[in-house]
């Protein structure tokens, strides 16, 4: 298996508005290696970290000591770095586990990991060719090859255009069912060339846009991104941050329309002296623009170039009529 340094994503400018320091809860939602964890934990946050990877929580379980608490095998703790094995969807149920009532962060680095993409046998990378898999959470019974091979091509042609936002969507599904059974990256990968007219190969790698369509469906990742944003509201401390890095259009764009969501929820006509609809307001969004990479990061690390991070701050919410 090739291996890459892990280096994580925005890492100074997540620290910076993240405000990690002794006395602070910090939620990683994404733990991967920890590199962003470490980053928190470096600065005397307590820190909670969710992953529904195996493979990265036995990972950071040996390289930090970590113990089974609670007698529940899928919490870790080893002083102020506690670790769950699960989605983070659910961090909500499982702070009440831990009797925590309320965090002063949530922060979120989507995607898949480097990690991840350099295991050659999960089956993520059309770099390498090997079973079709492409599941985080490699207790989950649903695969790439249950969709690839037994989804219609309409389902198929749906989840390729909605979740790759690939133009020749239908072509691909149809070239798909056609060439049933496919068992490997390296025959997917073969499949679609085939099914894209040569023009369109030459702009970016041609799999690339429907293994992604395939890994979100996969996973429900955008799914898994609405609970999981909102969870993190509900335990969000006023004052607390909520962070998320993202790396396609999809995932950004539900972050973004959440944000403006919670910052602006009143359905009132702006004509009306006084509110009357009762919603309030949670969120302020601290970053009118998403943070980007600098130029000097994308050299050092190639896997940034797409990232944006949002940054939001629980507020105390305003009584009604008030505006």
């Amino acid at each position: 298996m090739e291996k890459m340094i892990h280096i994580p994503v925005l890492f100074h400018e997540a620290m910076e508005h993240m405000a990690p320091k002794e006395g602070k809860i910090i939620i990683d939602a994404t733990l991967g290696r920890a590199g962003h964890a470490r980053g928190f934990l470096d600065r005397e946050a307590a820190v909670i970290g969710f992953d529904q990877d195996l493979e990265a929580i036995n990972s950071v379980k040996e390289t930090f000591g970590l113990v089974q608490i609670h007698d529940n095998p899928l919490i870790y703790k080893n002083n102020n770095f506690t670790v769950v094995h699960d989605n983070f969807k659910n961090l909500a149920p499982a702070l009440d586990l831990l009797g925590i009532k309320a965090v002063q962060g949530v922060f979120f680095d989507l995607g898949v990991s480097s990690p991840q993409f350099d295991d050659s046998e999960r089956g993520f990378s059309y770099r390498f060719d090997t079973e079709l898999d492409m599941r985080m959470d490699q207790t989950q019974e649903l695969s790439a090859w249950d969709i690839v091979n037994s989804y219609d091509v309409e389902t198929l042609s749906k989840i390729i255009r909605e979740y790759g936002e690939e133009r020749f969507a239908r072509r691909i599904a149809a070239s798909i069912v056609r060439n049933r059974p496919v068992d490997t990256t390296g025959q997917l990968t073969e499949i679609i060339k085939q099914a894209m007219p040569k023009k369109a190969r030459e702009d970016q790698h041609p799999a690339k846009r429907t293994f992604q369509a395939l890994r979100i469906a996969v996973n429900d990742e955008l799914g898994a991104l609405e609970k999981g944003l909102n969870s993190a509201l509900e335990v969000l401390d006023t004052g607390g941050r909520l962070g998320v890095i993202s790396f396609h259009s999809l995932e950004d764009r539900l972050v973004k329309n959440f944000f403006k969501a919670q910052e602006d929820p009143c359905i009132c006509p702006r004509d009306l002296p006084i509110c009357a609809c009762g919603k309030t307001p949670k969120l302020q969004i601290i970053t009118k623009r998403p943070i980007q990479p600098s130029s000097e990061e994308i050299k050092l690390n190639r896997r940034s170039r797409s990232a944006r991070m949002r940054i939001a701050e629980r507020i105390t919410t305003r009584e009604v009529g008030e505006w």
